[in-house]
């Protein structure tokens, strides 16, 4: 049995960038604080939980005075820095530069178009949505597909915008439908904010999945983008198996496949990819 470990699966730049600033903050002092899992996959939260970062949330980090906050890759709204200034926090910004270009886009047409609808293509209470919402004061209408479009009054102006991780196919439906039901469709104006770095894996997993007999395909069980890349697998190989840790390989798995393709999200370390390739070809030896 042939194993092979997806080369361009493992982190996107957002994230890597997170855990080096984490890292490097970390290899200077004992502790620091996290707002929110740096990244959605427990065994890497754990992994720099053992250097002493400690996962915080909002109602914690408002009784936390005098101390350094890291800021993940997902972004955050204005109320968190301005409790950070509140409490003398030092915030260590790990924002992606890709979702800060697209607060400061939201930002900007929230302060400039005044009546305007912004609409957010992207999953509700998401961290990252949050943080966009937040640059509008909360007025932001979220859509997660076809069936949230009735929320949009189509007699006004819309400024439609997406989470940087969502399919690029749904968003393009979404602006299909919506120009549709626009009464005047020149009030309707869309912006594609979709990272391509998570967006160009969906065509590249698609092929591994073909190569192989059987996908392993590795991933926080927390990780939106898990789920979905995962799905994508699944459509194209039926013998597709969801596992965060290497103690769920099971040998039925993998019986009679000539080939093992492992794969993982944007938010699975390379090392845990390997550590499932590693329990598998102790399996097979």
């Amino acid at each position: 049995m042939q194993i092979t470990v997806d080369e361009q699966s493992g982190f996107c730049p957002g994230v890597v960038s997170a855990i080096n600033k984490a890292e490097e903050q970390l290899s200077q002092a004992d502790n620091l604080y996290c707002l929110g899992d740096i990244v959605h996959n427990s065994e890497e939260v754990n992994r720099l939980e053992l250097q002493g970062l400690k996962t915080i949330d909002h109602a914690q980090m408002a009784g936390i005075h005098e101390a350094k906050v890291l800021l993940r890759a997902h972004g955050e709204p204005p109320s968190t820095y301005e409790m950070a200034e509140r409490n003398g926090i030092e915030i260590i910004d790990a924002t992606c530069p890709v979702v800060l270009q697209l607060q400061k886009r939201i930002k900007k047409v929230y302060d400039e178009e005044p009546g305007v609808q912004i609409v957010i293509f992207g999953k509700k209470g998401h961290a990252e949505v949050n943080g966009l919402v937040g640059q509008t004061a909360g007025s932001a209408i979220v859509v997660e597909g076809a069936k949230d479009l009735d929320k949009i009054d189509y007699q006004r102006p819309v400024r439609l915008f997406s989470q940087t991780t969502m399919p690029v196919d749904t968003f393009r439906e979404l602006v299909e439908t919506m120009s549709n039901r626009m009464a005047d469709p020149s009030q309707f104006q869309y912006k594609d904010t979709i990272c391509r770095q998570v967006a160009n894996r969906i065509p590249h997993l698609k092929e591994f999945a073909r190569q192989h007999d059987v996908v392993l395909f590795v991933s926080g069980k927390k990780s939106s983008n898990g789920k979905a890349l995962f799905g994508v697998c699944q459509e194209v190989n039926p013998r597709s198996y969801f596992v965060s840790h290497p103690d769920e390989v099971r040998p039925e798995m993998t019986a009679g496949a000539m080939t093992v393709g492992i794969c993982g999200a944007t938010s699975t370390p390379k090392w845990q990819m390997e550590q499932v390739g590693d329990s598998l070809r102790e399996m097979r030896d």
